[in-house]
């Protein structure tokens, strides 16, 4: 093998490996909730119409994309303030209560907020919390789909 071909070769195994490991830790990676964790848009959407729904969710805001209408707005989760911010607000609740905790920023794979956020309600014992399952955003999962938001 020549020098520059064994080179080009050995860039490549490098590159393939990098790769690799990149994708096995995405996929590896454990999430702080489960798949029955997740709630749909629709389903909070539908429970923000009913007022007879029985328990009304908390829902809490932990990051800058957006207010659904009745949600608590927190701070980013990834800054030290939004998070105090989100342990007083559950410090108030009942250990039971349906907490909706939502950011919309940007897909989960990226987003700062929704891990810290539902580690803490779990580490704090609560036992009915969800993540709305905004996969892309606020705006492509929400809005866009016409339910309710607070204007600005």
């Amino acid at each position: 093998m020549q020098p520059k071909t064994w080179t080009f070769s050995l860039i490549g195994l490098i590159l393939m490996g990098c790769l690799w490991l990149n994708s096995c830790g995405q996929a590896g990676r454990q999430e702080p909730w489960t798949a029955d964790e997740l709630l749909s848009p629709d389903t909070l959407a539908a429970w923000l119409r009913s007022p007879a729904q029985s328990p009304h969710p908390v829902i809490l805001d932990v990051g800058p994309a957006g207010l659904i209408p009745g949600a608590k707005e927190l701070g980013p989760a990834h800054e030290a303030e939004g998070m105090a911010q989100l342990k007083a607000t559950l410090g108030k609740l009942p250990k039971n209560s349906l907490v909706v905790i939502y950011c919309g920023c940007c897909p989960f794979d990226k987003c700062p907020n929704v891990r810290p956020a539902f580690r803490l309600v779990k580490q704090m014992g609560f036992t009915h919390a969800r993540l709305l399952n905004l996969k892309d955003n606020l705006k492509k999962d929400w809005i866009d789909k016409g339910y309710p938001i607070e204007n600005p």
